[in-house]
Parts: structure tokens; C-alpha cells; sequence
């Protein structure tokens, strides 16, 4: 059960700072209007108070999220904009998250 909360509140908050990170860029660089980047913004601090969720230590949480936010940002952008990855995008998702659960979920003393 610990796992999968842990991974729910990781993908809410990685729905969040890419939310708000598009939100924003489609506000400065995608012709749509100022409470696009607005409301990225407020989802942004969304961001913040999600990750505090984790029952981890700072360093652990924001490393494991950080490769959870590389895969995120790749299914991101194949669902938003059209991208499609190439076998590099996917080996190197795949390490990243094969690291990352190291990182969280290896049992310690």
C-alpha cells in the first residue's frame, strides 16, 4: 500500500509542475492569454505542497521525483504535443525510473 501511495502523490505532483510548467508556456509562448500562465503559476505552488506529502526525507523525495519527472515529461509531451520518442528517450526513461525506485524503495537498515 506504501507504494502505491507514495507513486500517487509522485504523479499528482509531477501533474502539477508540468501542468503549470505547460500552462505557463503556452501563456508566454503559445498565443494564449496571461491567466494561462495565471493559473500555471498557482498549479506551480501546487507543486510545492504536494512533494511535502511523501513520508521520505527531502533528498530522497525530490531525487526520486526528479526521474519520475523525466518519464512524466516524455508522456507528457507525446499526449500534449504530438512527440514521439525514439529508442534513447525510452532506454533512458527506463534507467532513470530503474534508479529512482533503487533510490526509494531499496529496504534499509
Amino acid at each position: 500500500m506504501y507504494i502505491l501511495q507514495s507513486l500517487a502523490i509522485f504523479i499528482l505532483a509531477g501533474i502539477c509542475e508540468i501542468g503549470g510548467g505547460y500552462l505557463l508556456w503556452l501563456s508566454l509562448k503559445g498565443d494564449k492569454p496571461w491567466w494561462f500562465g495565471l493559473l500555471g503559476g498557482c498549479v506551480l505552488a501546487l507543486y510545492g505542497v504536494v512533494a511535502t506529502w511523501q513520508t521520505a526525507n527531502f533528498g530522497r523525495v525530490y531525487a526520486t521525483y526528479g526521474g519520475i519527472f523525466v518519464v512524466m515529461s516524455i508522456v507528457w509531451a507525446m499526449l500534449f504535443d504530438k512527440f514521439v520518442p525514439d529508442k534513447y528517450d525510452i532506454i533512458g526513461a527506463l534507467i532513470v525510473l530503474l534508479g529512482v525506485c533503487v533510490i526509494y524503495y531499496a529496504p534499509r537498515q
